[in-house]
């Protein structure tokens, strides 16, 4: 089957944009395009068609008309079979992992953003030819290399890699023998490559061992180091990261990681880990990917979910942080999950379902109204995990029967619920339903008491907290409330979000933690000045005795064996 060939270059880095020439040898009479409007691992119809422009048609050096059938797609008409031309710029200024950037310093594309889809010629093998490339940039991306260019077998393949393009560092090491490749644009002189190569070394071979082989001949992290940022998007040979500078391992630091370094290294364990579960073990929804529209699966808990548990636990296994140190990461979750409401209102199979509509579109209300399937379903793994191991099995004996049944491919969730079953037992495979089909609260404390890990209930709340507002607070605006929590002492005393808390009791608000030195001896009610849409209200709330700030855990003296097994792999 005829290639495709995309010339790619990198025309106006001043202007943000690219041209891309897409050559299509014998279209059809009638040949349609699209460009996707969504990009697999990020569950939001992105509209990546808005930034392209200009698009004209040639065939034997005869300009076509093109006919736009809708918001992302086009039709050419053309006149028997010699190679159709297209040609088209694509504005690139998305500093995230998911489109596309360009500008004097580097330049990053996912194809998904630059490659029209040839309607028909989808199984046909795909190149990638760049041009415009400055003098001294490297080009990075696990595309098959070939004749000058990249190739690579049809559409589905072409989308899944990345480049990264610039004057960036790069490093290598192997785990388990397999060639792996960190890439870094924007990163301090300071910044210490050798340590992160060693670390992340550790964690690829530690996951390597725990799925029982790579699914890959190579892999490469592409990470931008930004001023403020974070996140990742996985591939099947390579993943693209985004961090701020200040997680980044420099030389001037000391030899243990610090909090900002620990949480980069969860981002690389995250996305490294989707190798595997995501990518090739994945919702039997996602077998095949429609471009056009939202894919819809109720398994997000699952495959995000149990990913966010695996991040950070690979990394005490893989022994850069301690048992400690991991208990405290826990716990963060564990807290970060408790304050939302919303995990008592939408089940995580719901959440799944809407992450179009809710996860990815947050506003005031979504703290009350939504459930976090990454750190929520992180606790479904961690309660199945402990469930699992008084049952003498694991978590990680159900993940590999998956990979081994599936053959590292598309799985449901009676697949699922069938191996925790031959596992678990029947009432272990009902009470994980529950868990993610239902809103009850999960059984945390007593499942880590069986595990050795030690639950109590530390810190005082802030004044937010009594109240059940999420705020933000400048010395020069002062209080700005940004969500309300439903049923708490703000919701009943009239205080929405938006609103400037401007005074309290007759004094200047600055800092909502003041409010307390405000009362009268015996006095429980804050007279709130608040300024709203402009115009300023006077609000009467109550606010409540505080409480336990959160929960922290720790290594209880019992049960060190079950612990060591469970954290230690």
């Amino acid at each position: 089957m005829a290639t495709l060939r995309y010339r790619i270059e990198l025309a106006d880095p001043a202007a943000h944009r690219y041209r891309v020439t897409l050559t299509l040898p014998a279209p059809a009479a009638e040949q349609d395009f699209s460009l996707p409007v969504w990009i697999p691992g990020s569950y939001l119809v992105r509209e990546f068609a808005k930034h392209l422009s200009g698009l004209s048609a040639h065939q034997g050096g005869r300009a076509l008309p093109v006919e736009q059938l809708d918001k992302a797609s086009w039709r050419v008409r053309c006149s028997g079979r010699a190679a159709l031309v297209l040609s088209y710029e694509v504005y690139a200024f998305d500093a995230s992992v998911r489109t596309a950037w360009l500008d004097s310093q580097r330049a990053f594309f996912n194809p998904s953003s630059l490659c029209l889809r040839a309607h028909g010629r989808e199984a046909a093998p795909h190149r990638i030819e760049l041009a415009g490339v400055p003098r001294g940039w490297r080009v990075a991306t696990e595309m098959r290399a070939a004749r000058g260019g990249y190739e690579a077998a049809d559409y589905d393949e072409l989308l899944d890699h990345p480049f990264e393009i610039g004057a960036h560092w790069q490093g290598e090491f192997h785990a388990a023998g397999v060639p792996h490749r960190i890439v870094v644009a924007g990163a301090w002189p300071s910044f210490d490559g050798e340590r992160l190569l060693a670390d992340v070394q550790r964690i690829c071979e530690a996951q390597i061992a725990f799925w029982g082989g790579a699914p890959f001949e190579r892999y490469s992290f592409l990470l931008w180091a930004v001023d403020d940022g974070h996140g990742g998007l996985e591939h099947r040979a390579s993943t693209a990261l985004i961090c701020a500078r200040g997680e980044l391992p420099t030389a001037v630091e000391g030899a243990v990681p610090g909090d900002p370094y620990t949480r980069l290294l969860g981002l690389f364990s995250h996305e490294y880990f989707h190798a595997w579960n995501v990518k090739r073990l994945r919702p039997a929804e996602f077998a095949r990917f429609d471009y056009q529209r939202e894919n819809y699966t109720e398994l997000l808990w699952f495959f995000e979910g149990f990913t966010s548990y695996y991040d950070e636990l690979m990394l005490c296994r893989a022994g850069l942080i301690d048992a400690a140190r991991y208990l405290k990461l826990l716990a963060a979750s564990v807290n970060g999950v408790l304050a939302s409401p919303g995990r008592r209102v939408q089940p995580l199979a719901a959440a799944s379902f809407e992450a179009w509509t809710k996860y990815y579109r947050p506003d005031e209300n979504s703290p009350n109204a939504t459930s976090n399937y990454y750190a929520q379903g992180a606790l479904v793994a961690l309660c199945l995990d402990l469930s699992l191991r008084a049952r003498k099995s694991s978590l990680d004996a159900l993940m590999a029967r998956l990979w081994r049944a599936s053959a590292g491919g598309p799985v449901s969730e009676a697949d699922i619920l069938g191996a925790v079953q031959a596992l678990g037992g029947q009432d272990l495979a009902a009470q994980l339903y529950a868990w993610v089909h239902g809103t009850d609260e999960l059984p945390l404390r007593e499942l880590l008491g069986a595990a050795g890990v030690a639950w109590h209930e530390e810190g005082r709340q802030s004044v937010a907290q009594r109240l059940g507002l999420r705020v933000r607070e400048s010395a020069l605006t002062g209080v700005a409330v940004t969500h309300v929590l439903s049923s708490g002492a703000a919701e009943a005393g009239g205080l929405n979000a938006r609103d400037e808390l401007i005074g309290c009791n007759g004094w200047r608000l600055r800092r909502l933690d003041d409010a307390p030195a405000l009362l009268a001896a015996g006095d429980d009610r804050l007279r709130l000045l608040v300024s709203r849409d402009q115009r300023l209200v006077e609000l009467d709330v109550v606010l409540p005795a505080p409480g336990p700030a959160t929960i922290a855990l720790g290594l209880a003296a019992g049960a060190q064996a079950q612990r060591r097994r469970w954290l230690g792999g």
